[in-house]
């Protein structure tokens, strides 16, 4: 009996995470490369939508990481779903790696992987899954100076760059600095280490740091972590979910920070600052993201805060739109009417709101007693 269940287990939890194992036909290196894909849970059944893509080099032992942190922080919409790319070196990392002695560019073979990710890899993805234009990189020492290759290019593959104890050939620092202080759009830039990180490599990612640190553009999106206690490995850990963290933090849900420090406190009114969120997640990661209800319950909480009255009939708008079965639409033009003078409309409104599903904090005894007050206040 014990044995059928971890069965049934392992096969239930293998079926939320699609993870396959592709060989790619590469023309550039003349043999095949193998890459490893999760896809995102349902992704089958959502025939409609794409997905960004998360890529990281040292897929032999970086993707499962990064592939679980994806699965577990999409679950909770702390980031959308993504479509996670692992490509395996095995024995050929320190080949696919390389650089050249001179000018510190990808030589001979790592030129040569470098075209293969761009012109094979990415064209592949693009044909066979329904991908987005937003695209992180994610890499490990070696690897990770390796990403930022593609960063010096006029038109970057990558939008976000994940650098896991970077390894950085001699002048990728002073290179990185200047790309991003002189991007003309949007780069979300990570880079983290430890306090036992390997020494040299340490002090080449504080001293990266501090230069970032000054860089003045609104194009840049940068965030730095120096991991008490953690070494070279144990990092790697503890940095990819504060990566993707810190990369998606304007698409998470509205939490009580975001609410006490940005919604009350913003000159936008409540169902203005809803607007302008999500036409951020849309422009920047090109997601047309579905208003989720916990957004909806917090715009409706900061309007009674702030008083602002008539953004109740906006969303009550916006609200039928996305779920035209629930009371919540109704619910909001309510108190819009309750609330700016027509009691006859909002008691109507109320009852109606009585006989569609119930959602979030509402429920029929709400939309009840509403109702009931307004009849007893204006003895309808």
């Amino acid at each position: 009996m014990r044995n059928s269940l971890l069965l049934f287990l392992f096969i239930s939890l293998g079926a939320l995470a699609q993870t396959q194992y592709v060989n790619v036909e590469s023309q550039i290196l003349q043999s095949k490369r193998k890459i490893k894909i999760q896809l995102p849970r349902n992704y089958a059944e959502n025939e409609d939508k794409t997905y960004p893509v998360i890529l990281t080099l040292d897929g032999d032992y970086l993707f499962e990481i990064l592939a679980g942190n994806v699965d577990y922080s999409s679950y909770w919409e702390d980031m959308p779903e993504a479509i996670v790319v692992g490509v395996m070196h095995e024995n050929r990392r320190q080949k696919d790696l390389q650089y050249e002695d001179v000018n510190y560019y990808p030589d001979e073979e790592g030129a040569l992987f470098f075209e293969f990710i761009g012109m094979e890899v990415f064209p592949y993805l693009d044909e066979n899954y329904r991908t987005a234009k937003f695209t992180i990189a994610l890499g490990h020492d070696q690897s990770a100076n390796f990403i930022n290759y593609y960063l010096m290019k006029d038109n970057p593959l990558f939008r976000g760059f994940i650098n896991l104890s970077p390894d950085f050939a001699p002048p990728m620092p002073d290179r990185i600095a200047d790309v991003l202080s002189n991007s003309k759009q949007k780069i979300w830039y990570y880079t983290a280490t430890g306090t036992e990180d390997v020494n040299s490599l340490r002090e080449d990612a504080l001293a990266l740091d501090q230069r970032l640190k000054e860089i003045q553009s609104e194009q840049l999106l940068y965030t730095f972590d120096n991991f008490k206690g953690a070494n070279h490995y144990s990092l790697v850990e503890r940095a990819i979910p504060k990566a993707l963290e810190s990369i998606f933090s304007v698409y998470r849900p509205i939490d009580n920070k975001e609410f006490n420090e940005k919604v009350i406190t913003s000159d936008l009114t409540p169902y203005q600052y809803l607007m302008n969120k999500y036409q951020t997640v849309e422009d920047l990661f090109g997601l047309n993201q579905k208003v989720r209800v916990n957004d909806f319950v917090a715009i409706a909480d900061a309007i009674e805060k702030k008083e602002a009255w008539d953004d109740y009939e906006d969303l009550g708008k916006l609200a039928n739109q996305y779920y035209p079965k629930a009371m919540m639409g109704s619910y909001y033009k309510a108190r819009f009417y309750e609330e700016t003078g027509s009691p006859k409309k909002a008691m109507r409104m109320y009852q109606s709101a009585f006989l569609l599903d119930e959602i979030a904090n509402l429920d029929k005894d709400t939309m009840l007693d509403r109702s009931e007050q307004i009849k007893e206040d204006f003895g309808y």
